[in-house]
């Protein structure tokens, strides 16, 4: 009876790495989709004209506003 129980839980163990393999490559794609360092989006880049002051607030939101 001890070895029936035993071999009924062998399948969670492998199951459960499979689900975590999984898992972790998805929170490595994600991660690599948000990053994209050779690409800053249009609104990083009107951030950092208005932190400069190379823009004014009003400038600054109609800019926005077009994104």
């Amino acid at each position: 009876m001890m070895a029936t129980t035993a071999a009924s839980w062998f399948w969670i163990w492998p199951t459960l790495a499979v689900i975590g393999l999984a898992l972790l490559g998805y929170v490595a794609y994600r991660m690599a989709q948000s990053r994209e360092p050779g690409r800053p989006s249009a609104r990083r880049i009107l951030d950092e004209r208005l932190a400069r002051g190379e823009i004014d607030a009003d400038d600054y939101r109609r800019r926005v506003d077009l994104l």
